[in-house]
């Protein structure tokens, strides 16, 4: 069991959004819509979404602006730039201000498709999150191999630091053996990857869990895997 993909359509054309809500819905994305810039700002700054496609010719908030202010203030959400405007140069502007990806239009859907899949290939823990972040109470610094509290310190393998990461960028989704064993470990699961997984979450819940018999930060998602809940 794993939660769907989260995209945010930005684009005030009904029907071209309409047309890719559904086309990502049938390819089992869940998709948000906005109508113009505002919508998109504050969509953006209430969910987490895994990727963002944003036209460029919006209302009240242009779609070279939003980037610009999404990139200047940290988020690292991917963007993929949808335009009418084919022109080279407008491509190397989008491009300059933070996108990942560039389509004009018109264009084909399974391209796109294969475009978002190789975006979100690309998209790593550590882009979404950077290297120091709040994780359940803890600071962590993954660059130290540390976690840090009100009161001590705690040391890090690299392991575990790099599963902290990957739920710090994977938050309310339930992540399963599989998929973070792939994530972290690079490696197809194998009956040795479950019991190596169970083995590194229970030694990470010793380090930073109050009560490990009923965990608050990485929590058991009985049957389906593990979940990161950051409050």
């Amino acid at each position: 069991m794993q939660t769907k993909v989260n995209i945010l359509i930005v684009e005030d054309e009904p029907k071209i959004r309409q047309g890719l809500k559904d086309f990502l819905e049938y390819h089992d994305f869940a998709a948000a819509e906005a109508v113009d810039g505002l919508e998109a700002q504050r969509l953006a700054a209430e969910r987490r979404f895994d990727l963002i496609l944003l036209d460029l010719m919006l209302p009240k908030i242009s779609g070279e602006q939003l980037c610009q202010q999404w990139r200047q203030s940290g988020l690292q959400t991917p963007i993929i730039m949808l335009t009418a405007k084919g022109q080279e140069q407008e491509k190397i502007s989008g491009l300059n201000l933070g996108a990942d990806d560039y389509m004009t239009k018109p264009f084909s859907l399974e391209e796109l498709l294969a475009r978002i899949l190789a975006v979100l290939r690309r998209m790593s823990p550590g882009r979404a999150v950077g290297q120091r972040f709040s994780f359940g109470g803890w600071e962590a610094d993954i660059s130290a191999l540390t976690v840090k509290n009100h009161s001590r310190s705690v040391e890090l393998t690299t392991r575990e630091a790099q599963i902290i990461q990957y739920f710090a960028a994977h938050p309310h989704r339930i992540i399963s053996r599989d998929e973070l064993y792939e994530k972290v470990w690079g490696e197809s699961m194998t009956e040795l990857g479950t019991r190596t997984v169970d083995m590194h979450i229970a030694k990470l819940r010793a380090k930073i869990e109050k009560d490990t018999a009923e965990p608050q930060i990485i929590k058991t998602v009985r049957g389906a895997g593990y979940k990161y809940e950051n409050e």
